[in-house]
């Protein structure tokens, strides 16, 4: 087991706007955690943090014992994958192209990739499903069969950790499921995915744990049971939402009431 963990980090675009405040946490490989919070809360400046692309004001990020800042970027990326919501590469690439640089931390410095890197890469494709896409330019594919091509990519990379930011923000619906259920499977592989999401319903639907970015930097963890109730998704949103049991689903969901005009 891997673990990610944040010591009071806190992170800041000006003096006067504060993103995270004074943060910590404990975030385990085998586990789903998601990032709930409105629009400018910081879910993706978090992840950024996670995966080390921005300097934090205060605080240290460790894997396992080792500070974050002092491992080589090659060897960050071993451990942690990070799926953008939205990545246009510099050359034109093919998708197999595309997800065969995931293998790069795994390669040698200017090395090419190797048979065994393209064998990774189609593994990947083939667990999302998306074996038409192989050939075809990554620059001429839709929003969202860019978004499963970038998870693919990060599958190839084979990190302890997968970062998704709104990795279902592009998909249709059952586009989305699939995705989140691909999420599910990757954790019974021992992977930790942490990803963010608008939608409070997806991590009542992924069953794990949960960290509630308020919009004053403030992070809630715990189990989704645990952390999600009525009152904070309401003030979270700014508009009244209900949770439920659903006895034909076997969980509990999360949806606004009837709409009275």
């Amino acid at each position: 087991m891997v673990q990610l963990t944040g010591h009071n980090i806190s992170y800041s675009y000006t003096p006067d706007r504060m993103i995270l405040k004074d943060i910590s946490f404990r975030f385990k490989s085998g586990e789903i955690v998601s990032i709930l919070g409105p629009n400018g809360a910081g879910k993706t400046t978090f992840l950024n943090c996670l995966a080390n692309l921005v300097p934090l004001d205060k605080g240290e990020i460790f894997i396992d014992d080792k500070n974050i800042k002092k491992i080589p970027p090659r060897e960050v990326a071993k451990v942690i994958g990070y799926v953008p919501q939205i990545i246009v590469p510099s050359f034109d690439f093919s998708v197999l192209e595309y997800v065969v640089t995931g293998c790069a931390p795994h390669m040698g410095t200017l090395s090419r990739p190797k048979q065994e890197h393209y064998d990774i890469a189609m593994e990947a494709i083939q667990r999302m499903g998306i074996e038409k896409l192989t050939n075809r330019s990554y620059s001429q594919i839709s929003g969202g069969e860019r978004q499963q091509v970038s998870i693919a990519r990060a599958l190839a990379q084979r990190p302890a950790f997968i970062l998704m930011d709104e990795p279902t923000a592009h998909l249709d619906y059952g586009n989305q499921i699939k995705v989140l259920k691909t999420v599910r499977s990757l954790k019974e592989e021992g992977y930790g995915v942490i990803l963010t999401t608008h939608n409070p319903d997806h991590a009542l639907l992924l069953q794990d744990q949960v960290a509630i970015l308020d919009k004053n930097g403030v992070l809630t963890t715990g189990l989704s049971t645990d952390v999600l109730n009525e009152q904070d998704l309401t003030e979270l949103y700014g508009t009244e939402l209900k949770l439920f049991y659903e006895e034909s689903l076997g969980r509990d969901v999360c949806a606004a009431p009837q709409f009275v005009f």
